[in-house]
């Protein structure tokens, strides 16, 4: 039971930077008082004292705003921060090391009874106000953005935002991606600052979907470059040199990545 309990509470500091003592953790973080009370709430509920139990589950949620059913299965170093508004099923099940944020519905899409709650694997993290639905599987150290609506399977380690959720990205091929971005980025000379698959940003998406291009029809240059080659013809292979230390041929200042340059035709010159 104290291993248990100091479990929890280390939970608590690996992922709060705000928590400074561990009486402070005991006495003021409502997460860990709803986890205490429905670990009390589920064994008594596995011995049929079915009324007890949703009664000390009521008390949870009048203490701390969160309403976990006394059926729910839920792992070790659990964590819930904030925590107003999370409902947890009673057919749900959570791995280890997952956290919620508030307002986040682990709920059914049936009246039927059976499995009708989602299940969590370790490492999961749902952002705040998300709602998964239905007796569906979040993969392994999955990540669900705020607000957002899962009602599919989402495959391990992966990212899903958005309503319906939609994954972004593995982060393994998600890293791969923006490795070759960031290369592209750099021999042109732009600071690749919106290069993240993370977040659907309108304007990150359309650079990310420009450097995209620009990396496709540099492999095509290439390819082109190298069979003119093979036929005998000799190319200038000299290096792309950077936007940001061009000059103009006037001798003006140097071009600023992204920079429109203005030709003067605009106003007739």
């Amino acid at each position: 039971m104290f291993r248990r309990l100091k479990e929890d509470v280390q939970s608590v500091f690996d992922r709060d930077p705000a928590a400074r003592t561990i009486f402070e953790v005991l006495t003021t973080y409502p997460g860990l008082h709803a986890l205490l009370l429905h670990r009390l709430a589920h064994r008594l509920w596995g011995w049929r004292w079915y009324w007890l139990a949703r009664f000390i589950g009521y008390f949870s949620r009048w203490l701390t705003g969160i309403e976990i059913h006394p059926g729910a299965v839920l792992g070790r170093r659990f964590f819930i921060d904030h925590g107003m508004g999370v409902v947890i099923g009673e057919t749900a099940v959570v791995g280890d090391d997952c956290t919620l944020y508030h307002g986040v519905t682990l709920g059914g899409t049936s009246w039927n009874k059976g499995k009708r709650h989602p299940t969590l694997e370790d490492g999961v993290v749902i952002g705040a106000g998300a709602k998964i639905l239905g007796p569906i599987t979040i993969g392994h150290a999955a990540r669900v953005g705020s607000n957002a609506v899962i009602v599919k399977n989402v495959p391990p380690e992966t990212t899903v935002v958005g309503i319906p959720g939609r994954v972004v990205a593995p982060r393994a091929a998600a890293n791969t991606v923006d490795d070759k971005r960031r290369k592209i980025a750099e021999k042109i000379g732009f600071d690749a600052y919106g290069t993240s698959s993370d977040m659907p940003d309108p304007v990150a998406h359309a650079i990310n979907c420009m450097l995209d291009h620009i990396h496709l029809m540099d492999q095509r240059m290439e390819k082109m470059c190298g069979a003119i080659r093979s036929m005998g013809a000799e190319l200038d292979m000299a290096a792309l040199p950077e936007l940001r230390s061009c000059e103009l041929n006037s001798g003006e200042e140097p071009v600023r990545p992204m920079q429109r340059i203005d030709t003067g035709e605009a106003n007739g010159g």
